[in-house]
């Protein structure tokens, strides 16, 4: 149906001229960039879909270096946390109880 649309050039400069006039030549560039960033994430989904099933030629291809560069990105959180919490350890005269919780007095009702 909408092959038999644009099989003859008047008819694709009818359909040209009629969005002209109902949006207007300045609103025109805008939903042209509009529809083209919706076409853009579409795709991306799309083809995100078929990565994410599993037993795709595309899942196994892509998978190992992916879970590769996760596997770098987590140990260099781990060394960047063992780092910050080697600066805050306490200094080695502070004994083992020294970290509880204080004692607390009752106080008078």
């Amino acid at each position: 149906m909408i092959g038999d649309l644009f099989d003859s050039p008047w008819k694709v400069l009818i359909v040209a001229a009629v969005l002209i006039v109902l949006f207007g030549s300045k609103k025109l560039p805008d939903a042209a960039r509009s529809l083209g960033r919706s076409m853009r994430i579409l795709k991306k989904e799309v083809s995100d879909l078929h990565y994410d099933e599993p037993g795709t030629e595309a899942h196994t291809a892509r998978a190992p270096a992916v879970q590769q560069t996760q596997i770098a990105a987590l140990q260099q959180q781990i060394r960047d946390l063992q780092s910050a919490a080697a600066m805050d350890a306490p200094a080695p005269a502070v004994q083992a109880g020294a970290w509880s919780e204080p004692q607390r007095t009752p106080q008078p009702s």
